[in-house]
C-alpha cells in the first residue's frame, strides 16, 4: 500500500479538527515531520513510500523498536499511541524520548512511525477506554471526560455487584496485580463503572465521575504520591473506589484493536508486547 494513502486514511478516520495535543520532542526533532512538529499528532517519521506491514505498540520503547528491527523487514510502519515512552520511575521526567540511534536504524530500514494519542483516546470503536471497558465486560453507555477536544472516558454497566469481584476480573485481564484504593462502598453503585484508560486520575476527571453518580473508577495510573495526594483525598471524601492497572496495560487493548483496523485495509498487522510499570499502581 502506498504510504501516503494509509496516512490520509488514518487522518480521515481519526484526526478531527477539534482535537489537539502537545509533545516536546526537540532532542529528536530532526527525525520528525514538519506536520508533527506543528500539531503533535499523525505522521511522526516519514521514512518510507510503501507500507507492506504494520506493527502497533503503546510506546516506542527501546524494547519495541529493537524487536521490530530484529525482524529484518523494510517498508513497514510502527503505529504508536504515544510518541514517547512512559516511565513513572523517572519522575519528574516521566516521558522519555525515542532513542536516536534506533530512529536512525528505522530510517535506513524504511520504517515509518505514526502516532495517535488524543485521537485514539477519543471515544470510538478503537478508543483506549472503550476497548478497556470491552475486555472487562463493561457495557459502554456513554462517553465522558473532556480532554484536548476529545471525550476520553466511558461510563458503563457491569454485571458484577461487588468492587472486589471487578478487581479480580481486572487482574485476570491485565495479567498482573492492580492498584486498589477502597474509598467507597463494597457495592458498585447502580452497577455503573467509570473507565479512563491511562492517566485518568485527576481532580477534573474525578469531578466528572462524581457528577455521574458513580462510586467505582478504573484507570491506569493510580499510585498515591506527592503528585496525586489531592486526587486521593478527593476520592476518599466523595467515596470513589479507584482501581489502577498501569498506564501500559490499560491502553494496550486499543493498540491490539488497531490491528483489526489495519487488517481491514489488507495490511498484515501485529501488536508488540511491552512490560507494564507496576510502580504506576
Amino acid at each position: 500500500m502506498k504510504a501516503i494513502q494509509l496516512y490520509l486514511k488514518l487522518e480521515k478516520d481519526f484526526i478531527a479538527p477539534a482535537l489537539s495535543d502537545d509533545w516536546a520532542m526537540k532532542p529528536v526533532q530532526d527525525f520528525l515531520t514538519d506536520n508533527f512538529k506543528k500539531r503533535s499528532m499523525g505522521l511522526v517519521c516519514d521514512f518510507t513510500q510503501e507500507i507492506n506491514k504494520v506493527y502497533t505498540a503503546v510506546f516506542p520503547s527501546p524494547k519495541v523498536m529493537k524487536e521490530i528491527l530484529t525482524k529484518k523487514e523494510t517498508d513497514i510502519m510502527l503505529f504508536i499511541h504515544h510518541p514517547k515512552t512512559w516511565d513513572i520511575r523517572k519522575t519528574p521526567k516521566v516521558f522519555q524520548q525515542m532513542d536516536r540511534s534506533l530512529l536512525e536504524k528505522f530510517r535506513k530500514r524504511r520504517i515509518s512511525i505514526y502516532n495517535l494519542h488524543v485521537p485514539l483516546d477519543n471515544f470510538g470503536k478503537y478508543s483506549t477506554s472503550s476497548n478497556l471497558a470491552k475486555v472487562l465486560g463493561i457495557k459502554t453507555e456513554k462517553p465522558f471526560a473532556p480532554y484536548f477536544g476529545a471525550l476520553c472516558g466511558v461510563l458503563g454497566k457491569t454485571r458484577r455487584k461487588k468492587v472486589n469481584k471487578l478487581k479480580e476480573k481486572f487482574e485476570r485481564t491485565v495479567g498482573h496485580k492492580v492498584g486498589f484504593y477502597k474509598y467507597g462502598d463494597d457495592e458498585i453503585k447502580d452497577n455503573i463503572v467509570a473507565v479512563i484508560a491511562g492517566g485518568g486520575n485527576s481532580i477534573e476527571m474525578l469531578q466528572e465521575i462524581t457528577k455521574a453518580g458513580a462510586n467505582t473508577f478504573i484507570t491506569g495510573i493510580s499510585v498515591k504520591n506527592e503528585y496525586s495526594q489531592k486526587e486521593h483525598d478527593y476520592a476518599r471524601k466523595y467515596r470513589i473506589n479507584i482501581l489502577g492497572g498501569t498506564h501500559y496495560s490499560t491502553e494496550k487493548f486499543a493498540c491490539i484493536a488497531m490491528c483489526d483496523y489495519f487488517k481491514k485495509l489488507k495490511l498484515p498487522s501485529k501488536f508488540i508486547e511491552d512490560k507494564p510499570v507496576l510502580e504506576d499502581i
